[in-house]
């Protein structure tokens, strides 16, 4: 394991508290998956974090020990819904000496990290992910609200006004839109666009623009809210989708499978299915996405992929994507099908090694336990506070 970049003194400083429990940088990620003292208000991030974050709060996603923003930012929401502020601190600083040069302000995070090719550790892509983007951004709003700490509302408002400068764009016909990052997303020749559906979750939307205030937000949200639902004919979202100027959505040329839609556009529904109930935008995502339940009623377990344009379904997917489908089942009403697969959770639960699946489970089934909501206007609300 390498040593972390080094930011200014201040941040140190305010970071003292956390530093005295990491111990020192351990050799190598093999190594840093231990027990850590003390527990959360959440046994499910207890365990997650024993099983994929090291000491010094970074989260390893796979074999290759490599690390992803989104990592970095899925386990600072854990965080905050478990009232975990040592580890919350923790992700954090290794998210701004590693992924941002050592200065959140100053650069959106890279989003790979990992051995290069020289054989040191370090960012192997410095491209930053806007989704991973947005939920670091809104776990430090929520959580400096709900912690009452002002660095990181100043951090979030900062972070903020960075994605919208350098992760959108004005797109003819749909205006102010998401990218999925700074760069490699646009088709200057032919006025293109390359868009990420589950990169847009509507709930982070709404709370960047309460925490914030900045209009931009609001534009972004109407956007968002237009990509899910026009680019799913079929009710099933694809995992990537391109733009035309003035002429609308097409499948993804730039993929292998152009119209499909699976890993990644599962959040899709696990996003749609968490926004708070009296959110305008709940009625018409679900009424848009109602295909992707009444497939799973039908087949009883979720496929693991579907073509977003004809509707042809392939594969069972594994038991994370039963966990993706709680909150829209129960939100649509389809009981039997959420119960279904409750039950194929209990029988069949994601590998304790799967990181995403693993992702999916804290979501899907914390969200069921009532350990967290969103409310309307995006803000979020947490068990230990009384709210959820």
């Amino acid at each position: 394991m390498p040593e972390a970049g080094v930011g200014d003194a201040a941040r140190r400083n305010l970071l003292q508290g956390a530093l005295l429990l990491i111990g020192g940088a351990l050799p190598a990620w093999t190594q840093a998956r231990q027990e850590r003292p003390g527990a959360s208000a959440w046994s499910a991030w207890d365990n997650f974090a024993r099983q994929f974050m090291q000491a010094d709060g970074r989260i390893v996603a796979n074999s290759e020990g490599q690390t992803h923003s989104e990592a970095q930012s899925y386990a600072l929401m854990f965080a905050l819904i478990a009232n975990d502020r040592a580890r919350f601190e923790l992700v954090l600083r290794w998210t701004e000496d590693n992924l941002c040069a050592g200065d959140l302000t100053a650069r959106l995070p890279a989003w790979l990290w990992g051995r290069q090719a020289t054989g040191q550790w370090g960012v192997v892509d410095p491209n930053a992910a806007s989704d991973a983007d947005l939920w670091i951004a809104y776990a430090l709003a929520q959580a400096g609200r709900l912690w009452d700490v002002r660095r990181y509302r100043a951090l979030a408002t900062v972070l903020a006004e960075r994605i919208v400068n350098e992760e959108t764009a004005v797109l003819p016909g749909l205006g102010l839109t998401l990218l999925p990052g700074p760069r490699g997303f646009i088709k200057e020749a032919d006025k293109r666009w390359r868009l990420n559906p589950s990169y847009m979750p509507l709930q982070v939307l709404h709370g960047l623009a309460q925490a914030t205030a900045e209009p931009a937000w609001k534009s972004l949200s109407a956007s968002a809210r237009r990509v899910i639902i026009e680019s799913a004919p079929r009710g099933f979202a694809p995992d990537w989708v391109q733009y035309l100027a003035d002429q609308g959505f097409e499948p993804d040329h730039d993929g292998e499978r152009p119209a499909e839609g699976s890993y990644n556009a599962i959040r899709v529904y696990l996003w749609a299915g968490m926004l708070g109930a009296e959110d305008a935008a709940r009625a018409p995502l679900l009424r848009a996405l109602s295909p992707m339940v009444r497939c799973v009623s039908e087949l009883g377990y979720p496929p693991e992929a579907v073509d977003s344009v004809t509707g042809a379904v392939r594969g069972t997917a594994e038991a994370g994507f039963s966990a993706a489908l709680l909150p829209l089942l129960q939100a649509s009403g389809a009981r039997e099908a959420l119960q279904e697969q409750q039950r194929r959770l209990q029988t069949q639960p994601p590998g304790k090694d799967a990181y995403y699946q693993q992702c999916l489970l804290l979501f899907g089934e914390g969200w069921m336990q009532g350990a967290y909501r969103f409310e309307a206007d995006g803000r979020l609300s947490v068990k230990w506070r009384g709210a959820a």
